[in-house]
């Protein structure tokens, strides 16, 4: 008669289908400038439509924060996982790269390298992966900010945190619950980004533009999102 596997090895397993377990929509790896700010507002929102931590993987860059090494690290994480956080190589359908104009000095080579990553790369079905920059000129909190007004002007980054901070009162970097805060306008922010984007694109600095927009319209229409 054969022996039952010991306890160990039945571990193994279990935690192995938990962590491939995933939901039938798109996996999608999102790296983040930020090291708070950003994940913590895709976090929200993968929680609050019930999307599968095996399909959105959210992770700050560990190579730094300059726009080129943000997108260098969401390719070497795409393409060599890391088993420390439990993500297998090459096991996404889509990968953005979060970042901001600020005063990066690579912000330009970042958006270059990001758009001839796209549709280059193969995951572990063999197939193509979607590969984009996400920027914001100037910074993250302008997105936040469409959210209550309309933004036509350039505006450096101070700006518009004080701006922000009149609708938000004790927001700052790092906060939790912006998404839940915010979230009752964001159809508006939405609009207000779209139209924004008919103007001008990532490459038109000082112009103001968010790709925000597009990343979170994407978590919350996947596939089988549910918002609570």
């Amino acid at each position: 008669m054969a022996r039952d596997n010991p306890p160990w090895e039945r571990q193994r397993k279990q935690l192995e289908r938990k962590l491939n377990r995933r939901a039938s929509y798109d996996r999608i790896l999102i790296v983040s400038e930020g090291s708070k700010t950003e994940p913590n507002y895709f976090r929200e929102i993968r929680a609050a439509h019930r999307l599968q931590t095996a399909n959105v993987e959210v992770q700050p860059s560990a190579l730094g924060t300059s726009s080129i090494q943000v997108v260098k690290y969401a390719r070497e994480l795409f393409e060599k996982g890391d088993r420390h956080k439990h993500i297998q190589p090459r096991a996404f359908e889509q990968v953005y790269a979060v970042f901001d104009r600020d005063d990066h000095a690579s912000y330009f080579d970042a958006l270059d390298l990001a758009a001839s990553l796209d549709g280059k790369l193969r995951n572990d079905n063999k197939q193509p992966v979607i590969f984009k920059a996400i920027a914001s000129v100037p910074s993250f909190e302008l997105w936040l900010l469409l959210h209550y007004e309309e933004i036509q002007a350039p505006l450096h980054r101070d700006e518009v945190i004080q701006r922000l901070k009149q609708y938000f009162p004790g927001y700052e970097k790092g906060a939790t619950g912006t998404f839940a805060t915010t979230r009752q306008h964001l159809d508006v922010a939405t609009l207000r980004a779209g139209r924004q984007a008919t103007r001008a694109t990532a490459y038109d600095d000082p112009e103001p533009f968010t790709a925000i927009a597009e990343l979170v319209l994407l978590l919350t229409n996947l596939r089988g999102s549910q918002p609570q």
